[in-house]
């Protein structure tokens, strides 16, 4: 069964990433087609880019690199949980992308966004670009939670209505669609 590592992207304290990111891995646990780990980006400790080598390389010098390596390694595919900061990526995601190289290449990604409006649309728009670089490939389907403060409960809790557990059905179908063409490659 092939591995999808869901990683919240956010690592803000306090932020709301995590409750969305336990909803989505448990939609993608129930959905049965992929062996799941949900994955903190705040908990892999990786400073600002540090390595003095070029990833390309994979001579990595730092412990937290290797570990990150030998996490995303294990991955088949991805889902990642995200907002935008100032109609952009994360940098704690565009930090965590350049770490690696080969290690992306030829994985499936899909995205859980959220935010205000724009649901964090404009922030996955501008991840795209940077995840061609890696040779991965961003699938269209994608749960999307514009005014994401309205779905949570009392508690702080992410409460998915009927069109975002649809979404994650339809991302989680394509993204094993893709993920099996892309096997190939990855040799």
């Amino acid at each position: 069964m092939p591995k999808l590592i869901v990683l919240v992207a956010s690592t803000r304290p306090g932020r709301i990433g995590s409750t969305i990111g336990k909803w989505f891995a448990e939609a993608a646990k129930t959905h049965g087609g992929f062996d799941v780990e949900l994955v903190e980006l705040a908990d892999q400790n990786l400073p600002v880019f540090d390595e003095p080598q070029h990833p390309a390389a994979q001579s990595y010098e730092h412990e937290h690199t290797k570990a990150w390596s030998k996490k995303v390694a294990e991955a088949d595919a991805f889902v990642f949980v995200t907002p935008e900061y100032n109609f952009s990526t994360p940098p704690s995601l565009v930090n965590a992308l350049t770490y690696l190289v080969r290690e992306w290449a030829y994985k499936g990604v899909g995205f859980v966004s959220y935010g205000g409006v724009s649901g964090g649309l404009r922030g996955v728009q501008m991840t795209k670009q940077i995840l061609t670089t890696f040779r991965m490939f961003p699938i269209y389907e994608a749960v999307t939670i514009p005014n994401v403060f309205g779905y949570l409960n009392d508690e702080g809790t992410f409460v998915a209505q009927e069109v975002q557990q649809e979404a994650a059905k339809a991302l989680l179908d394509e993204l094993l669609k893709v993920e099996g063409a892309l096997s190939t490659l990855r040799g």
